[in-house]
């Protein structure tokens, strides 16, 4: 199989290509334009794993002719919930909804079969903010024994309300899931869907609006400010995390399973048992490295902020079998382990990325 990865030097683009052509064989090549600082540093793992890489931009479907494969994972876009806000929407509405309709023109021209990696951020922000929350220890927790449409003590299932402000970046992952759903209509486009929580790992250049949890471990490696942001500022704000390799391991099972499955949508993260507060991760960043940080606090919340986000990932468990393997002290040993071992390669990408640190 030949697999075309768009947002291929990115963490995840990049990771999934390493992973598919160790560990599969397959033929891969990775398509990126360089915009995030740090995606230079991929190449020389694509390479020694054998992966082609070409320099492109999904926003020029010029970029994607010459190119063929089996199968396309999207993972470009620009990931931010606060993308946007400042007025600057064309790049992201250009990457995040045209290009996802370059990518499925250049899927249904070379009938090739696609899984687009969305997000959870598709889901209502009111409603997400009207879940019934109480504080338990360092963390916001579900009431127990409360359920209601789309969520439960497991978490957000697919069928969580999208009705309503869900911010810029999530319309237009949402809007994209729409089109993907019409390709599959009208011209036959087989497809899965995955909107994913949080996923993080060895090489993600952590930054304060996307990739929180190694920009904690690295402000407490390298040093540097950290600041809990909104929701009184306790740093009581949750999410569950998915190791990248994680991911990899459902996306391995759906490409098997994309002619049966295809059309389907699923959660994708951690699930509660691989979830963590800030306040919980500053802990666990302190008891990792004898560090701790006096951190800031600000207590106004962002309009787009959500206090608690956990994936029910249970439709994908029962379709695949699968459910995450590494747990949050797991995932921040190796991000731990990795920041040290690059740490001339990683420190000044990091300390830029993270300036401010008010998560």
């Amino acid at each position: 199989m030949h697999v075309l990865i768009t947002g291929g030097a990115g963490f995840v683009g990049s990771s999934l290509a390493v992973m598919l052509s160790e560990n599969r064989g397959f033929s891969v090549t990775a398509l990126d334009n360089f915009r995030r600082r740090g995606s230079e540093l991929a190449l020389l793992r694509l390479r020694a794993a054998g992966v082609a890489f070409v320099h492109g931009d999904i926003r020029n479907p010029e970029d994607l002719e010459g190119l063929a494969a089996d199968l396309l994972i999207e993972c470009s876009s620009e990931p931010s919930v606060h993308a946007g806000y400042a007025g600057g929407t064309r790049y992201l509405v250009n990457t995040n909804l045209f290009g996802t309709f370059n990518c499925l023109e250049w899927a249904r021209r070379h009938g090739a079969g696609v899984i687009f990696l969305s997000t959870s951020r598709v889901y209502s922000i009111a409603a997400l903010s009207d879940l019934p929350l109480a504080v338990e220890g360092r963390r916001f927790s579900l009431l127990p024994g409360k359920t209601g449409q789309g969520w439960s003590e497991r978490g957000i299932a697919e069928d969580f309300s999208t009705k309503g402000a869900r911010s810029l970046y999530g319309t237009t992952k949402l809007a994209s899931e729409l089109l993907i759903e019409e390709y599959g209509a009208a011209f036959g486009l087989k497809a899965i869907v995955n909107r994913c929580g949080v996923i993080t790992g060895p090489w993600q250049m952590g930054k304060v609006d996307q990739g929180f949890f190694v920009l904690w471990a690295a402000r407490h490696l390298y040093g540097g400010p950290l600041a809990y942001s909104g929701f009184g500022g306790n740093g009581y704000q949750v999410r569950d995390v998915l190791h990248v390799a994680d991911l990899y391991d459902l996306v391995s099972l759906e490409i098997d399973a994309l002619d049966h499955l295809s059309g389907r949508t699923f959660n994708v993260g951690g699930g509660l048992a691989v979830s963590v507060s800030l306040a919980e991760l500053t802990e666990l960043c302190a008891k990792e490295t004898g560090v701790r940080l006096a951190l800031g606090s600000e207590p106004a919340t962002q309009p787009v902020d959500i206090p608690y986000y956990v994936s029910d990932h249970g439709a994908a468990s029962r379709a695949f079998g699968w459910s995450p393997a590494r747990s949050v002290e797991r995932i921040l040993g190796e991000v731990m382990d990795w920041l040290g071992r690059h740490r001339n390669a990683l420190e000044p990408v990091l300390a830029e990325r993270a300036a401010g640190g008010k998560v």
